[in-house]
């Protein structure tokens, strides 16, 4: 019984929102251009359900392009960082910049360098950016999380820096990585959406243009549409990377 409450809180919660947010509306009479009411919405989203889901579709495609990337990028800098503390030293200011630099402030510069015909280069780039640094730090940190007492054995066997994190440092940062790819993949949806905005055009439709596109003709049911298919599919994503994380952890445990 108690399991059947936890799961319809929120959904009870969502509903006594909502239900707020219609009367509000109605009793003050508030103009639809600037708080539609919940209904106009689901009119919305029943109408545009076609073209947001293809919009959904591009955002999360070059979000998993990007997410994808820089995996790739920050596992293979991790690696080096963990061969060479001179590596280390070099690149950790480096990626503190990249964390600390919003995105919207260099977007117009890197759609110069992508091409103003090619939009999509740029986005992929700017998501790439974002997501890149929690997944590198996660790496980095597990390779450092390696047991002392198996590090002191790995000295005593006489292992090579290279064995020792491919076979002890490596293992240990599983968690880690896991952990890294979960916040990594959420920032990718989020840069992939601000570098739309940047980007400001339709040359890729994904639902930042379609909030962009709906707030210029003053549609803001369709606006609210575009955030709500947008949060759904954040969530979606959340919820199967904790699936696989909580498979990885367990395939870790087993071994």
């Amino acid at each position: 019984m108690n399991r059947v409450i936890d799961a319809l809180a929120p959904f009870a919660l969502i509903a006594l929102l909502l239900a707020g947010w219609e009367i509000a509306c109605r009793v003050t009479g508030v103009p639809a251009y600037f708080l539609p009411a919940p209904s106009d919405v689901a009119v919305a989203l029943a109408t545009d359900t076609g073209s947001l889901m293809q919009a959904a579709w591009n955002t999360l495609s070059v979000a998993l392009i990007s997410l994808v990337i820089a995996s790739l990028a920050a596992q293979a800098v991790a690696l080096l960082v963990g061969l060479s503390p001179l590596i280390d030293r070099a690149v950790r200011p480096l990626a503190s910049v990249l964390q600390v630099t919003p995105v919207v402030a260099i977007a117009p510069l890197v759609l110069i360098w992508a091409g103003i015909d090619h939009p999509e280069r740029a986005i992929i780039a700017l998501a790439v950016l974002v997501a890149f640094f929690p997944i590198f730090s996660g790496a980095v940190t597990g390779l450092k999380a390696a047991d002392p007492d198996l590090e002191r054995l790995f000295d005593l066997y006489g292992a090579s820096r290279l064995q020792r994190v491919l076979r002890l440092r490596l293992p240990s940062a599983v968690p880690f990585l896991l952990e890294g790819h979960k916040v990594g993949a959420g920032l990718a949806v989020i840069g992939a959406v601000v570098a739309e905005f940047g980007a400001g055009s339709g040359g890729v439709r994904g639902l930042a243009w379609r909030i962009l596109d709906a707030g210029n003709k003053l549609q803001t049911a369709r606006m609210i549409a575009a955030l709500v298919v947008l949060g759904l599919m954040g969530v979606v994503l959340h919820a199967l990377l904790e699936r696989a994380e909580k498979i990885g952890l367990a395939w870790w445990r087993g071994r």
